[in-house]
């Protein structure tokens, strides 16, 4: 990295570009963004993880520019064609796209029109119409150069030639193709068609048939929208400004008057038509790809955050159930270290499969002292809710739906098989289940991101770009709440600053081998982990009840001589320091500065010290669907119902109300007021209260709304490819592999659901109950 990407990267983002140098060196040295942010704020200033990532990702953008840059003077040196002048202009293009204009026209290319022109000796013809003198005749220069062995048998020959020279003159000039560019990107449009023959086919594209819109402010949702279906052969579509403005610009800077004007003219039209035109229409297609793209990114990343940072049910004993109808509901017991204790089946079509299965929940609660029960919200998951809820089973555990978009897959992996290698899939998925409750973190992290089903649009993407982010979320989800060393999954122990799963693996295996580590400083006994990894690491690897209290807190190990020097100037332990407000308060951070610790570190020590290896994420809360809405016909316009966020996109959100499908709530519906952003309003996996609008039984569609009263005006419709994006939630969880049975079972004939009460406000039945019940 050089100085001067440094200087640029600190003005781009507002830093000094000392703390950008800072930052990139200790990346340079293999440290994590989460270790980083924590544990090296005196050297960056105090970066967040947002900033490093975003310095990282534009001194890598930059670094390309770079290798791209020596790539083409390597190139125009070894040709010798490279000049003071080319190479100034090199040095000085800022952007990718600028360093291509200057190297154009030295680029080596396939043959052209104008190449073929050249070689029949044209380009002093051209040359001479771009002069455009005032007594140059057009016919009378071009007649010079007619010559029947050069196949230019007249003048008009010759002139067209040398208009395929003058064309490509224009279009290499690199100010021309700047001015271009900017005219596409302000005024340029989009404009989609369906294609003839393809509008049954193509109905979910139905409102793109004839729509435009300008490039520059078209969401990036229906980017993706239609170029999703240009992909799939519904739609054409086309990128361009009007051309009589695009034209204009080559005639302003190329047409001077004269007699060889409309030569000029004329081979400016066909620039802009053959070769400018398309070339500025695949970067404008591009660019707001690229835009379209990060904003899904972004907005896929945000909602991944939000899932893994849900608020766990803690360590309880649990009775989770993967629901069904004609396989019957698989039930799994959990320990409260999520082992498995027992799995069995219950059935709950008949009358007498919901006695017997309420007996053998009762049974299997008092059994394994089962403290909450986990239903994934899958097929029948209504139904058992309902049978579960109105049982009076014993010690009253709540009974608790869980998002189970992902099990399946996970169910049908590797590590699934590892960690159960005797047990059918479903038995798989309900003990994921029944974990996803008590830390969705931890079981969250064994799945691939792209399964979870919180994106936008996931599969048009950039993948690498969305692999990065992700993994990005991922790891700093992990680091910031901290891992517990000795209980800790191999993929779990992967996600932690510094180890990787081949690190992760042999933690596991020396914990096998050797029992539960006693203190932070065993880890160097693991193998193959040195000092680098220990000092990325140790951190925010937990030990409770080790030998050290401090092993328990995210404090570094490398800063336990600060917090001793602290207890041995007040004359007390490590352990009175943590226990006692007031010795804390005794404390002057300013002693303890030194060139290594600063007071942003002391600052992050002491709030360590008032609650060590606190969990940053918020405490559980309960949810219920309301009563007797189990299905789509159950709804009705005007309901107003509970409801869980599952996803959250540009155009609105998705809100699950009980029914196996969810609504959307467009971001016209979101507030009383203008909303810009939908998640300014909500996030995933918040409770909500919303209203129905609407419900298409025949698209399995519903409009919902969360404004205190109906919109003023008719609300618009989201267009039908951003319905596309809602799919029955057990459609989407079949996607992936392992999921084949939910769609057997949708074949099925379901019960008849019991007759639905009247709509009323919703009421938590077991609020009362669950006060006593601590859930942390």
């Amino acid at each position: 990295m050089t100085t001067d990407n440094a200087v640029k990267v600190a003005q781009e983002l507002g830093l000094r570009p000392e703390q950008v140098l800072a930052a990139a060196a200790l990346l340079a040295e293999g440290a994590t963004v989460p270790f980083i942010a924590r544990y090296r704020k005196e050297r960056t200033g105090e970066l967040d993880e947002e900033q490093i990532r975003t310095v990282r990702d534009r001194l890598e953008q930059l670094a390309e520019l770079d290798a791209r840059r020596a790539a083409v003077l390597k190139s125009l040196e070894e040709r010798q064609l490279l000049t003071p002048e080319l190479h100034a202009q090199i040095l000085a293009a800022p952007t990718m796209a600028v360093l291509e204009d200057v190297y154009l026209p030295f680029r080596p290319k396939r043959r052209t029109r104008a190449m073929v022109a050249r070689e029949r000796g044209l380009e002093p013809l051209a040359l001479l119409l771009l002069e455009q003198g005032p007594a140059t005749d057009p016919l009378a220069a071009a007649a010079a150069f007619v010559d029947a062995e050069k196949e230019l048998p007249d003048a008009e020959a010759a002139l067209s030639g040398a208009r395929d020279i003058m064309a490509e003159i224009i279009n290499e000039d690199p100010a021309v193709r700047a001015e271009m560019r900017q005219l596409f990107e302000t005024k340029g449009v989009m404009r989609a068609a369906v294609i003839p023959g393809k509008e049954e086919a193509g109905q979910k594209y139905r409102d793109y048939f004839d729509w435009s819109e300008p490039l520059a402010s078209a969401p990036g949702h229906r980017v993706l929208a239609v170029r999703r279906g240009e992909k799939e052969d519904i739609l054409s579509l086309r990128v361009a400004p009007p051309e009589d403005l695009a034209i204009a610009v080559l005639e302003r800077r190329y047409v001077t008057g004269g007699p060889c004007a409309e030569q000029v003219r004329l081979a400016a039209q066909d620039c802009y038509k053959r070769l400018l035109g398309p070339a500025m229409e695949t970067e404008a297609r591009l660019s707001s790809k690229k835009r379209a793209d990060d904003e899904a990114v972004r907005v896929f990343a945000e909602n991944l955050r939000t899932l893994l940072m849900a608020p766990p049910l803690g360590q309880k004993a649990v009775l989770a159930i993967d629901p069904g109808f004609r396989t019957g509901c698989k039930v799994v017991c959990l320990d409260r270290q999520g082992n498995l204790l027992h799995h069995d089946v219950i059935f709950i079509l008949s009358d007498k499969q919901r006695e017997d299965a309420v007996a053998k929940v009762t049974a299997l609660i008092e059994k394994y002292g089962s403290e909450a029960v986990a239903i994934g919200n899958g097929t029948a998951s209504r139904e058992t809710e309902s049978l579960l809820r109105g049982a009076k089973l014993p010690g009253d555990p709540p009974v608790v739906m869980v998002n189970e978009s992902g099990a399946s897959v996970y169910s049908a992996s590797k590590l699934a098989r590892q960690e159960f290698p005797e047990l059918d899939v479903t038995v798989r998925g309900a003990a994921s289940i029944g974990r996803r409750l008590m830390d969705p973190l931890a079981e969250l992290v064994k799945i691939d991101p792209k399964s979870i089903g919180v994106g936008q649009y996931q599969h048009d993407v950039d993948q690498k770009s969305l692999k990065q982010s992700l993994e990005d979320v991922m790891l700093s989800c992990v680091n910031a709440v901290g891992v517990e060393l000795n209980t800790a999954s191999p993929q779990l122990l992967g996600c932690v600053s510094g180890l990787g799963p081949s690190l992760a693996q042999n933690i596991v295996e020396h914990r096998a081998a050797n029992g539960p580590f006693a203190s932070r400083q065993d880890l160097l006994a693991v193998p193959r982990l040195g000092p680098k990894a220990f000092e990325q690491a140790a951190g925010f690897l937990r030990i409770r009840g080790g030998q050290n209290p401090l092993d328990a807190s995210a404090v570094h190990p490398e800063a336990y001589p600060v917090v001793e020097a602290m207890a041995r100037d007040l004359e007390c332990s490590v352990e009175d320091l943590i226990k006692q407000a007031e010795l804390r308060r005794k404390i002057e951070l300013g002693r303890y500065v030194d060139d290594r610790v600063g007071l942003p570190t002391l600052q992050d020590i002491i709030a360590e010290l008032e609650k060590p290896g606190r969990d940053p994420r918020q405490g559980f809360e309960m949810f219920s669907f309301a009563e007797g809405v189990e299905k789509l016909e159950d709804l009705k316009p005007g309901m107003s119902l509970p409801g869980i966020v599952t996803n959250v996109t540009n155009f609105g959100a998705f809100v699950d109300v009980g029914v196996h499908q969810d609504g959307l709530v467009h971001i016209s519906e979101l507030t009383d007021g203008f909303v810009a952003d939908p998640r300014q309003v909500v996030k995933v996996q918040q409770q909500v209260r919303v209203r129905v609008l609407e419900v298409d039984l025949e698209r399995g569609r519903i409009s919902l709304s969360m404004r205190s009263a109906p919109a003023p005006a008719a609300r618009p419709k989201a267009p039908a490819a951003e319905n596309a994006e809602r799919r029955p939630r057990d459609e989407r969880r079949n996607q992936a592999k392992g999921g084949k049975r939910q769609q057997k079972e949708r074949r099925d004939q379901k019960p008849a659901a019991p007759e639905k009460p009247k709509d009323q406000p919703f009421n938590n039945p077991f609020a009362a109950a669950l006060g006593s019940l601590k859930l942390d």
